[in-house]
């Protein structure tokens, strides 16, 4: 995966989130940004919110995965 998506994903997150994830094991935080990269790619709601602010829709895609590894 190219360190772009990781790079991105965590610009995407708030700050106390890309302090969390950012102690995390390399591998986890690769995972949870090819996540994030799903995410961006398969929601259609994130698809209009992307053309009116790509920076908004990727910080909801962010926080949705966020959410689904804390349940």
């Amino acid at each position: 995966m190219p360190t772009d998506s990781l790079t991105r994903f965590l610009a995407a997150l708030d700050p106390e989130h890309r302090e969390a994830i950012g102690t995390r094991p390399r591998q986890e935080q690769e995972r949870l940004a090819a996540a994030w990269e799903r995410e961006l790619e398969a929601d259609d709601e994130l698809d209009t919110l992307d053309e009116l602010s790509p920076p908004a829709a990727e910080a909801e895609a962010a926080r949705r995965v966020l959410d689904r590894e804390t349940g």
